[in-house]
């Protein structure tokens, strides 16, 4: 059951919230409808129609006991007129009606008539429709049939309606009220949740706490939060700023002493070395850096992956810019992401792709949601089982990723991953089903 309602319930804290609010109202007002309105207003009906019964009553009575029909009329007349009746006596059976006469909207009518058929005897019929502002009834007497016409106000409630339209406008003015104090309540909220999530994708948007006393400590919470996340990544790339300097300081006293020693085998072979360890510091440096100090800003996702891919080309690697698919129709011009990382986690996909192919391909997809950077080779690719190893720090593959074939130190991929997942996104490896290799894919919420 509850799935079966699930689709249709609202998905958003809001409409939850309305529909909290709204439903109990008009449950009330329906619960009200019937067992007040319907049994209530029934009630006062049948109570003024069995006083006019009575009185109804009462003038057969004299007709009955009145020898001559004409006398019988003078009295049934005066007596009417008295009691604000009209009559109409005697009567022809053309002019009786064969059944009862009665909206089917008009539950007032009904308890009316039951009421003169269980007060009165002999009742022919009841019309209430003819004239609706009067009730004819038609009955037997010893002299003939008579018809009596009763004003409807003076046998049911009148204006019943006016209880339904004040309840309904004064709850629609409180449900308006109780809507705009559930949207204050509410927007504090919804400016948390935004606050949060564009954090998740790398931006930071102004935002107080503002609400209630549970908000406001949730907000006071976030921004602590939020703080000292990025007073940690500030002393950690500072920290790495100054061992990227003490580092480079003696190697490359190794390098101006090296320079000074015969040219020989062992010379080169030192030589190497040294530029092997610039090389693991500065990938070191720049996957535990990650450029998260680098702000977001409007991108054209195209134009960004046409310049990393002739960037590519002019190095001599052999890849090729795939054509970009918009599931949303429309081409997209802006996009809000951090162009070096993006870059820089593009061209570590590209440089891994090309150290094991022979054909690399870069696009883009674009969808409501999410932007896909593609690379996908045509190499041996990664073992499915091997995956989620290749994304760890550090992490050497062999045969199909050796880093002696000209490799890093395994960080490509890593810092890639990072950089995705500051983007509010992941990187996703599989098979390329156009290439056969590998395929790489970067997304990031839009």
């Amino acid at each position: 059951m509850q799935r079966r309602l699930k689709p249709f319930l609202p998905r958003s804290l809001f409409g939850r919230a309305a529909l909290i609010l709204v439903l109990p109202v008009v449950v009330v007002q329906l619960i009200v409808s019937i067992a007040f309105i319907q049994r209530h207003f029934d009630g006062v009906t049948r109570q003024m129609t069995g006083g006019v019964s009575i009185e109804i009553h009462y003038i057969r009575a004299r007709v009955d006991a009145v020898a001559d029909l004409a006398q019988a009329q003078d009295v049934a007349l005066d007596l009417a007129r008295g009691l604000d009746l009209g009559l109409k006596f005697p009567l022809s059976p053309a002019e009786i009606p064969k059944t009862d006469s009665r909206g089917w909207f008009d539950y007032a009518g009904r308890a009316v008539a039951l009421t003169l058929y269980e007060r009165l005897s002999g009742v022919r019929a009841v019309d209430l429709t003819t004239n609706p502002l009067v009730v004819q009834v038609y009955l037997d007497t010893n002299k003939g049939p008579i018809r009596f016409e009763i004003k409807r106000s003076r046998i049911s409630a009148s204006n019943p309606h006016q209880l339904l339209v004040w309840m309904v406008f004064t709850s629609a003015l409180m449900t308006f009220i109780a809507y705009i104090f559930l949207r204050n309540q509410l927007s504090p909220i919804t400016r948390l949740a935004r606050a949060s999530d564009a954090f998740g994708k790398g931006q930071t948007v102004p935002y107080s706490p503002r609400g209630a006393t549970e908000v406001r400590a949730a907000g006071n919470a976030f921004l602590n939060m939020r703080a000292r996340i990025e007073r940690q990544i500030e002393s950690r790339t500072q920290m790495l700023s100054g061992v990227s300097h003490d580092l480079r300081t003696p190697l490359t006293r190794l390098k101006l002493g090296l320079s000074f020693l015969p040219e020989d085998d062992d010379t080169r072979a030192l030589q190497q070395d040294v530029a092997d360890m610039e090389r693991l510091v500065d990938e070191f440096l720049s996957f535990a850096r990650g450029d998260a100090m680098e702000e977001a800003e409007p991108v054209n996702p195209t134009a960004l992956l046409q310049h990393v891919a002739d960037n590519a080309r002019r190095m001599g690697q052999p890849v090729t810019l795939g054509p970009a698919k918009f599931d949303t129709g429309d081409a997209l011009d802006v996009a809000k992401l951090r162009p070096q990382a993006i870059t820089r986690a593009l061209e570590n996909l590209i440089g891994n792709a090309v150290r094991h192919a022979k054909h690399v391909e870069v696009s883009l997809q674009v969808s409501d949601r999410v932007l896909r950077f593609i690379v996908e080779d045509d190499g041996p690719g990664i073992a499915k089982d091997r995956r989620d190893e290749a994304l760890e720090p550090f992490k050497r593959l062999d045969p199909a990723r050796n880093p002696n074939k000209g490799g890093g130190v395994g960080l490509g991929l890593s810092i890639a991953s990072d950089i995705a997942r500051s983007h509010g996104g992941a990187l996703r490896l599989g098979d390329s089903e156009r290439l056969g290799g590998l395929r790489a894919e970067i997304s990031v919420a839009r």
